[in-house]
């Protein structure tokens, strides 16, 4: 293996082995950290691209934080990449839960212990927030998108709905209104980044054709 390769392997495994002691709450509230270091730190993916890998990492089983480690190594490294990046966000919480398990009994029930703990909920509450919301910023930018949150949303707070029919329902919505929208000839936007080009039943149209919140 070359020396480049094994140290890009080493970056990739120092970025989530910081990542992952340094973050409370699971990995929902991790998405903020490995997108700052990944994107804006690193620069080793666009936003766009980091927004469909937390999308894909949710909808996948296990936790959002190790998928998104597992993909995004791989698609800077390959399978080994995938490794490095999920053994440096799994090693050190392995090692701290570990810990804590043969402490925490003795105080669990102790006043500041529990005050602290309730800090720490609502801090996370506040990371999760924070995460939906950038993701929303790339993936929520037409009416179609909008409605399709709205319902979702309003599926999981209402009715006891099994996660994983939810993602099968937003898979489905957008496959048809994507079809509905090449039927009748509009053209279809599938991000809002400025330039980019839609195609709709084969044609090329530039982004300056597409209707804004179509």
């Amino acid at each position: 293996m070359k020396s480049t390769q094994l140290q890009q392997l080493w970056s990739i495994f120092t970025v989530f082995l910081r990542i992952s002691p340094a973050t409370f709450g699971g990995g929902y509230a991790m998405i903020p950290i490995i997108e700052r270091e990944v994107v804006h730190k690193k620069q080793w993916l666009a936003a766009d691209e980091m927004c469909d890998i937390l999308s894909i990492s949710g909808s996948a089983p296990g936790g959002i934080g190790v998928n998104a480690a597992a993909f995004v190594g791989y698609r800077l490294a390959g399978v080994g990449g995938a490794a490095v990046a999920v053994i440096g966000i799994t090693f050190p919480t392995f090692v701290i839960a570990f810990l804590l398990s043969l402490v925490f009994s003795m105080f669990q029930h102790h006043p500041k212990v529990a005050a602290a703990l309730d800090g720490i909920h609502a801090a996370v509450v506040a990371l999760i927030l924070v995460a939906a919301y950038r993701m929303a910023k790339t993936a929520v930018f037409d009416k179609t998108t909008f409605a399709t949150m709205i319902c979702t949303l309003a599926l999981l707070l209402s009715v006891p709905i099994h996660p994983l029919s939810v993602i099968l329902f937003g898979l489905v919505v957008g496959i048809v209104f994507i079809y509905m929208k090449e039927r009748l000839g509009v053209p279809v936007r599938l991000d809002k980044n400025d330039g980019e080009v839609a195609t709709v039943s084969g044609y090329v149209y530039p982004d300056y054709f597409i209707a804004d919140g179509i």
